[in-house]
C-alpha cells in the first residue's frame, strides 16, 4: 500500500546533508536535491492537490542530532507525512562518540526508534529512506577536514553502515512505514553505469542520483 496525499497535506523531509541540499539558500526552503524534485513532479502530476512541502535536513547530522531538535523541527509542525534519510553520518569519519568508540547499531536503532514513536502515536505516515554508500573507484576527498579517503577505508565504512541499513529496514517493518531501499537501488544502478554517475564521492548524490531518489519516493507516495 502506498501513501496517498490528500489536498492540503503537509509533507516533511528531514535528515542530513543529502536532504538539506542547501535549503537555506533556496527560495522555497526545499534545497536543490530530491525534496525539490519530489515537490515539483508531484505538483506537475496533481495540480488539483495542493501540498505543503517542508525540509528540515541539516548537513552532518546524525540520529542523535535529529533527536535533539525533533520536537521543534518536526513534531511541532504537525506533518501528515514525514520522510527521514539519516545514517551515513552515523558511520565512517562521523561515528566516533565522546568515549572514542564507534556508534553501535543498537544505539543507532534506539535513537531512531525514539524519532518514530511519537510520530506513530500521532498517526503520521512515514517514509524511511535507507542510508547508502557507493563504493566508487580511486581516492576521494571527503569530510570536514577534506581528508583523502581510499577504497580500503570506504570498505570499512561499508561494514559499519550495513547493520545500520538493516536497522532501518526492520524499523520500517515494525512501524508500517514505506521503505525506500536506496542502498540496494543505487547498487543496481551503479552496476550498470558506474557509481560515480550517481554519487561522485560515494555519499552525496549527483543530479542523476537526486532524480533517482525522487522517482523512487514518488512510487511510494501518490
Amino acid at each position: 500500500m502506498t501513501i496517498t496525499l490528500r489536498p492540503g497535506a503537509t509533507v516533511m523531509f528531514t535528515g542530513d546533508s543529502i536532504t538539506d541540499s542547501q535549503r537555506l539558500e533556496s527560495e522555497d526552503g526545499l534545497g536543490f536535491g530530491y525534496p525539490l524534485r519530489v515537490a515539483g513532479e508531484f505538483g506537475l502530476r496533481h495540480p488539483d492537490r495542493p501540498v505543503t512541502w517542508l525540509n528540515t535536513g541539516i548537513g552532518g547530522h546524525k540520529v542523535s542530532d535529529l533527536e535533539a531538535r525533533w520536537q521543534a523541527d518536526v513534531l511541532d509542525a504537525g506533518p501528515d507525512v514525514v520522510s527521514i534519510l539519516v545514517g551515513v553520518n552515523d558511520m565512517g569519519w562521523h561515528t566516533i562518540d565522546p568515549d572514542g568508540r564507534l556508534i553501535p547499531p543498537e544505539d543507532f536503532a534506539a535513537g531512531y526508534e525514539r524519532l518514530l514513536a511519537p510520530l506513530a502515536e500521532a498517526g503520521t505516515e512515514l517514509v524511511l529512506i535507507e542510508p547508502f554508500l557507493l563504493l566508487i573507484r580511486g581516492t576521494v576527498v571527503a569530510g570536514a577536514g577534506h581528508a583523502r579517503i581510499d577504497a580500503a577505508v570506504r570498505k570499512e565504512w561499508r561494514a559499519d553502515l550495513d547493520p545500520k541499513i538493516q536497522v532501518v529496514r526492520e524499523l520500517a517493518r515494525a512501524y508500517g512505514a514505506q521503505l525506500l531501499a536506496a542502498d540496494s537501488m543505487f547498487a543496481q544502478l551503479a552496476a550498470a553505469s558506474g557509481p560515480e554517475h550517481w554519487a561522485a564521492d560515494g555519499v552525496h548524490p549527483t543530479p542523476a542520483g537526486h532524480a533517482a531518489l525522487a522517482d523512487a519516493w514518488l512510487r511510494l507516495v501518490t
